[in-house]
């Protein structure tokens, strides 16, 4: 049982970790307690240990612990992609080396395939650039419009030094604007956009898959084995060893104990058996395919919502700010629709992407949450009808044209 309790908390600490480190900053989780520990694990604590190492040693640690953290975190590097098929090479050659000749024929023709699919499209994952140059600077225009809501025109970038199409985003680790920017992931060391990330969402899969597949795999061997094992030692705890009880509710404890015994036997049984390499591995799978499980059907609802991880946190940012009465929205008059529809007849920079939806409001925020005061030439309240700008309270007032329903959503990703 020891080994099985420190096998099983090592493996739950670690993915109860990564889950706190990816999910955690989520605008959706921003409230709720897995945020509140992620912002203890990665705030609050190095804070506190900033001011310690101050008292001792001058912040002579957390000068190096800083550095280490920047590089880490905010500079390219193959550290994770090492570490993440690192783990899978190393866990796959135990359990196929241990397990091989007790696989079924399918299985045996099944595992190439799953286990090199998240190699490739990882591969892809991060040889497949979304970054906007000069060169095609042009054709990256004409993909999305601007909603004049997230997006405005003519906003240039301070380090590229062009002007930003729809839905990009600089990215200050790759040292460019990235086109329909979704985010940055380390596991791939490459930001994630159009282009590439159609591969990323693969890599989830086929993770989850190769995760999942390699529990059941794991289950399948040890059970017959575990089974047998235990007809020779295994014997059933009388109802008294847990103490006396009345009637049904007796019985339901009794059943339940019975049962949890029942479940940790049989996986201390099968720790025994199969060791680190068949149990332990099998065990870290079961426990870690929730992870890209989760984390893909959280881009499955971002593809549903016609989002970007990048976008869903303006919307966040867009709300909180409507709370605070500084959002203001104006309606744009029918002279600059029709002067739109020209431009996207003449392929303009400005209105030329083929896209369906054109948005019909103009949303600004104020500091001081009064209303908006333009110049005469400014680009951001063209096409406003004069006196028409009103306080926004609430995201359902808006309209997100890159929304055009999950089907389309999911076409415009997997085929761009």
């Amino acid at each position: 049982m020891g080994s099985l309790r420190n096998i099983a908390l090592f493996v739950l600490t670690v993915s109860a970790l990564t889950f706190i480190a990816f999910f955690g900053r989520l605008p959706a989780l921003r409230n709720t307690p897995i945020g509140f520990l992620h912002r203890v694990l990665w705030i609050h604590i190095p804070k506190s240990a900033r001011r310690l190492d101050a008292r001792l040693t001058g912040g002579r640690l957390s000068s190096s612990g800083a550095r280490l953290s920047h590089y880490l975190l905010y500079e390219k590097h193959p550290l994770v992609i090492i570490f993440f098929l690192g783990l899978t090479t190393a866990s796959a050659f135990l359990f196929i080396r241990e397990t091989w000749s007790l696989l079924s024929l399918t299985d045996r023709f099944l595992v190439p395939p799953i286990l090199t699919a998240p190699y490739a499209f990882t591969y892809l994952s991060n040889t497949r650039s979304p970054a906007i140059t000069f060169a095609n600077h042009a054709s990256h225009q004409l993909h999305y419009p601007y909603d004049y809501i997230l997006y405005h025109p003519n906003r240039i970038c301070r380090t590229c030094h062009f002007s930003k199409p729809a839905r990009s985003k600089h990215c200050s680790i790759c040292g460019t604007c990235i086109a329909r920017a979704d985010h940055h992931c380390i596991w791939v060391n490459n930001c994630l956009g159009r282009g590439n990330y159609k591969y990323f969402l693969a890599l989830l899969l086929s993770t989850a898959v190769l995760l999942a597949y390699g529990a059941s795999l794991a289950y399948r061997v040890l059970r017959p084995q575990v089974r047998d094992f235990q007809a020779g030692w295994y014997s059933r705890r009388t109802l008294a060893s847990y103490g006396s009880a009345d009637g049904a509710v007796a019985t339901f404890n009794h059943a339940a104990i019975q049962r949890i015994n029942g479940w940790l036997d049989a996986l201390s049984a099968a720790v025994m058996i199969g060791g680190l390499s068949v149990a332990g591995v099998g065990l870290l799978a079961l426990l870690t395919a929730p992870l890209p499980a989760g984390l893909l059907c959280y881009h499955i609802y971002l593809i549903w919502a016609g989002m970007t991880t990048n976008e869903s946190g303006k919307w966040a940012d867009l709300r909180d700010d409507m709370a605070d009465g500084m959002v203001w929205v104006g309606t744009r008059d029918s002279a600059e629709d029709s002067q739109e529809v020209e431009s996207i007849e003449e392929g303009s920079e400005d209105g030329g992407a083929e896209w369906p939806l054109r948005s019909t409001k103009v949303v600004v925020r104020t500091r001081d949450g009064g209303p908006p005061i333009f110049a005469v030439d400014d680009e951001t309240a063209s096409g406003v009808v004069n006196g028409s700008w009103r306080r926004c309270w609430r995201l359902g007032e808006l309209d997100n044209i890159y929304d055009l329903g999950f089907w389309d959503n999911l076409q415009e990703v997997l085929l761009h």
